[in-house]
């Protein structure tokens, strides 16, 4: 499908704004699609970035370090593909050294970048946790998201407050339950 242009896009949100039943051409709401068009160039960034690339880069000197590397509590901020009401939470990201390693900052950014993008939950755990294992091959991954869908609490059955938790786990993480027990220990332990 051919990308719409910016005109385009604000007719389109002048058009949703006038079916809403206001005046698309009034004082308030004359700069709104210009607006609209360009949080929506910022909430759906993540389909301009690859994160094979942000992930290429590994490091080799691990100084003989193999056990959980984990990144807790990075920020989700994301929208629903249903109905494009944002989802916002918190993700839980491990993986097990097989020789490399990530900079950590590579992690965060992974998750920024398919939450940047129109999701189901579901997706985004599956899509972090197969971006670091073919990127790294670590011996496993493990994903654990935590967030509450506005499409949920403001519509709908309206229950505010509800949280959605989603996981993936792969290799050692899959198939051990020690390291899966210690994972989620980690991302429920004492924040300090």
């Amino acid at each position: 499908m051919k990308r719409p242009t910016r005109k385009e896009a604000e007719e389109a949100v002048r058009i949703l704004i006038a079916w809403a039943g206001d005046n698309p051409n009034r004082e308030g709401l004359k700069d709104t699609p210009g607006r609209v068009a360009d949080a929506f160039e910022e909430y759906f960034s993540g389909y301009h970035l690859d994160p094979v690339d942000v992930l290429s880069k590994t490091f080799e000197e691990t100084g003989g370090y193999d056990d959980l590397v984990m990144l807790r509590d990075i920020r989700v901020a994301s929208h629903c593909e249903h109905h494009l009401a944002p989802f916002l939470g918190v993700a839980h990201v491990a993986y097990l050294p097989n020789g490399r390693i990530l900079g950590l900052s590579k992690i965060a950014r992974v998750v920024e970048i398919f939450a940047k993008r129109l999701q189901t939950q579901e997706a985004l755990t599956a899509q972090i946790a197969e971006a670091i294992e073919h990127a790294l091959q670590p011996r496993g991954v493990a994903v654990l998201i935590e967030a509450e869908h506005q499409c949920m609490s403001m519509r709908g059955v309206r229950q505010p407050g509800v949280k959605t938790i989603t996981t993936r786990f792969t290799g050692a993480l899959e198939a051990e339950a020690s390291y899966r027990d210690r994972f989620l220990q980690m991302v429920h332990g004492p924040r300090y």
